[in-house]
C-alpha cells in the first residue's frame, strides 16, 4: 500500500460568502447576486485523487481555466518524490539508504526537508521530522493498524531523533545516520504542496481561487464576489463537511488537524493519529481538533502538530508570541469548548447551533 502522509487533516467546508457583498462600481449584478468584474459566479473546477486524498482546485478568475493543468501538474510532480512506498520518491530513497550514505536530492525536497528539521528544532521535538518509527508501527488509518507491545515502541523511541538528520548544503544531500530513522513527512508535506499549487495559479494570473489538498485549505485573493471567502471550520464530532463555525479570510490558508478522522480502537481505549515523541503514543490531552489560520500552508501544517504537542493554553500563548502576526488559531476540546487567539475573538463566528460554546481563557491551566 502507499502512504504518503502520517497524519490526516481535517476536510474543511468552504462556504460561498455569506454576508451581503457591499455595491461596487466595477460588479455586475445577474439574478440579483453580485458579481466582482473579472470573475465567474460558476467557476473553472478540476479534481483527481492525489495524495491519498481527493484533490480539488476552483478558479473562478473568466478566461483562467487554462491555470488549472499547470497546478495538478506541480502536486503530481511533488507527490512522486515525497510518497514512501513510490518507485523514485526521493524521501523512499532517504529512508533506503538511512546509516549507509547519504543521498543527493532536489531542490524542492531539499527546502521542504530544511523546514521540517527548523520545525523540529523550534518545537524541540513536538513537530517531529523522523517520527516514522512510531508511526509505522501503529500504522493507525490502514488496514494492519495495531497497537505495539511497549518494548517495540521503547525500542523504536530510540531512533527519532531528528538530530541525527545530516544536511550538506553544497551538495544538496541527506543523511539519516540511524539505519533504523524513518522520515515521516505527514505532518508538513501537504502544507507545501498546497502553497506550491498556488503560487503556480498565481503566476497564471489567477487572483480568485481555492485550493483544496483535502483538508489544506488555501484561499487566493477574494471571492467572486470581490469580498473575502467564509470558511467553516470542522465539527469533529460530525460528518465531514459539518461546521461549528466560520471566519473571513483572503490570501490565507487554514488548516486543521483532529483525533478523530483516523484512529484504532483496542479493549475499548481508542488511538488517533498524533503522536508524542517523548511517549510513542498518541497524545493524550484535551484537545479534539486545532487549527491554524496563516500565510503559508506549510506553515500551517507544522504548527498545527506544535500546538496540539503545547496544549490548549500554551498553544494559544505560543501562536501570539512567537508567530508572525496574521497567525492565529482554534482550539476545540473534548469538552465542546472552543477557545481562539486574541485576534480573531471578533471575527471568528460559532455557530450558535452547534452545541458548542465559547471557552473562557483564563480557566484554562
Amino acid at each position: 500500500m502507499k502512504h504518503i502522509y502520517g497524519k490526516l487533516l481535517v476536510a474543511l467546508l468552504l462556504l460561498v460568502s455569506l454576508a451581503g457583498c457591499k455595491d461596487k462600481k466595477e460588479a455586475t449584478t445577474t439574478s440579483e447576486v453580485t458579481v466582482a468584474e473579472g470573475m465567474r459566479k460558476e467557476p473553472y473546477a478540476q479534481e483527481e485523487f492525489l495524495l491519498g486524498t481527493y484533490t480539488r482546485i476552483r478558479v473562478y478568475d473568466e478566461g483562467k481555466k487554462e491555470a488549472l493543468q499547470p497546478a495538478f501538474d506541480r502536486i503530481k510532480e511533488l507527490g512522486d518524490k515525497i510518497t514512501i512506498n513510490q518507485s523514485g520518491s526521493e524521501i523512499d530513497a532517504i529512508n533506503a539508504s538511512a546509516g549507509k550514505e547519504p543521498v543527493k536530492v532536489s531542490k524542492d525536497i531539499y527546502a521542504l526537508l530544511k523546514k521540517a528539521y527548523d520545525y523540529s528544532e523550534e518545537s524541540d521535538g513536538g513537530f517531529n521530522m523522523v517520527i516514522g518509527a512510531i508511526t509505522q508501527l501503529w500504522r493507525i488509518g490502514f488496514d494492519d493498524a495495531r497497537k505495539p507491545d511497549q518494548s517495540e515502541i521503547d525500542e523504536a523511541l530510540k531512533h527519532i531523533d531528528y538530530h541525527h538528520v545530516i544536511f550538506n548544503d553544497q551538495e544538496q544531500t541527506v543523511y539519516l545516520e540511524d539505519p533504523q530513522m524513518i522520515l515521516d513527512l505527514g505532518a508538513i508535506a501537504k502544507g507545501y504542496i498546497a502553497d506550491e499549487a498556488a503560487a503556480v495559479l498565481q503566476e497564471h494570473g489567477v487572483t480568485s481561487a481555492i485550493v483544496d489538498l483535502g483538508g489544506n485549505i488555501y484561499v487566493v485573493g477574494q471571492s467572486w464576489r470581490g469580498e473575502p471567502w467564509n470558511v467553516g471550520i470542522q465539527d469533529p464530532n460530525n460528518a465531514r463537511g459539518s461546521v461549528l463555525g466560520a471566519i473571513k479570510e483572503e490570501d490565507k490558508t487554514v488548516v486543521t488537524s483532529g483525533i478523530y478522522e483516523r484512529y484504532l480502537e483496542v479493549d475499548g481505549k481508542t488511538y488517533h493519529h498524533i503522536f508524542d515523541s517523548k511517549t510513542g503514543y498518541p497524545y493524550d490531552n484535551d484537545i479534539a481538533s486545532a487549527t491554524i489560520i496563516t500565510d503559508k500552508s506549510i506553515d500551517g501544517d507544522g504548527l498545527t502538530t506544535v500546538i496540539f504537542d503545547k496544549g490548549v493554553k500554551a498553544g494559544l500563548e505560543y501562536i501570539e508570541k512567537e508567530t508572525p502576526k496574521g497567525t492565529d488559531a482554534i482550539f476545540v476540546t473534548k469538552e465542546d469548548k472552543v477557545y481562539v487567539t486574541d485576534d480573531i475573538k471578533d471575527t471568528f463566528k460559532l455557530d450558535e447551533n452547534s452545541g458548542y460554546e465559547m471557552g473562557d481563557r483564563s480557566q484554562l491551566k
